[in-house]
């Protein structure tokens, strides 16, 4: 059983942010192409950094290039794309950041949490665009969401903020709702951030947590076993991105059959099962 509510809201926000990611790169991308037009033959370089396998954000990697081409940036003509996908291994994203940066781009794109650290441990001087913040502040990416400073811009999704809301949703969608298994990874920058809001929110709703951490596509199963085992009512997803983006239709499979009622982050994994 997946998530009933939000489904459009969150269609609509991925649709809105991004917009968002294409305005920030054009804005960024301006200076790069003003003096390409002063320098006959360079072209400027965009480098896209994802824990994630491209072909599992496949319409998300497809609205990113529709978007530039909107803006009149066509790869291949007018920019290069470089394409880093760590294919689900987040340790190689330090790796990929830092080849970015010796490549030379003139701006990094970064997926996540996890890439947006990664691209700033590899340079303070590239500009880095981030597509989902989270909570950029909390997680030290900005000095501030009025005053950022650095070399760091883009969405703050308020993940962390945003996970006491979605158990309140799931309160509603599920009314009997005593028990909830918590699934996150302690890989996530925003993990503590994350668990402590939903703690924060569990208290007025007369909630019982019980957090299980993910930290591989492996740990799915036995998670939702011990849930199981300790007779969870249902579980809040807090869990996306390379770990969970490969796995979604097996993961979706593994709550049915475990008839717990599941809350995701995304329209993504709610229309994988």
């Amino acid at each position: 059983m997946t998530e009933i509510r939000g489904q459009k809201s969150e269609i609509s926000k991925a649709t809105a942010l991004g917009a968002m990611v294409f305005a920030l790169c054009s804005l960024l991308l301006a200076p790069c192409f003003a003096a390409t037009a002063q320098q006959p033959g360079k072209v400027a370089r965009i480098g896209y950094l994802s824990g994630s396998s491209l072909s599992a954000a496949e319409a998300r990697v497809a609205a990113f290039q529709q978007g530039l081409r909107d803006l009149g940036y066509v790869e291949g003509k007018n920019i290069v794309i470089e394409w880093r996908s760590g294919e689900g291994k987040l340790d190689r994203n330090l790796a990929h950041a830092a080849e970015l940066v010796r490549l030379k781009v003139d701006v990094i794109v970064a997926a996540g949490a996890t890439e947006i650290r990664a691209a700033r441990e590899a340079t303070a001087t590239v500009p880095i665009v981030m597509i989902r913040g989270g909570d950029p502040v909390g997680s030290g990416f900005v000095a501030s969401l009025a005053r950022p400073g650095g070399n760091i811009t883009g969405l703050a999704t308020l993940r962390p903020e945003l996970s006491g809301k979605r158990l309140e949703l799931l309160k509603e969608t599920v009314p009997k709702l005593s028990r909830v298994a918590v699934f996150a990874s302690s890989g996530s920058v925003e993990y503590a951030l994350v668990l402590k809001e939903i703690e924060i929110a569990a208290g007025p709703l007369g909630l019982k947590l019980q957090a299980l951490n993910i930290q591989s596509s492996n740990d799915f199963e036995t998670a939702f076993q011990a849930a199981t085992n300790r007779r969870a009512d249902a579980v809040l997803f807090r869990v996306r991105g390379p770990l969970l983006s490969p796995h979604r239709t097996g993961v979706a499979a593994l709550a049915v059959k475990s008839r717990l009622p599941a809350m995701y982050e995304t329209a993504e994994e709610v229309e994988a099962g």
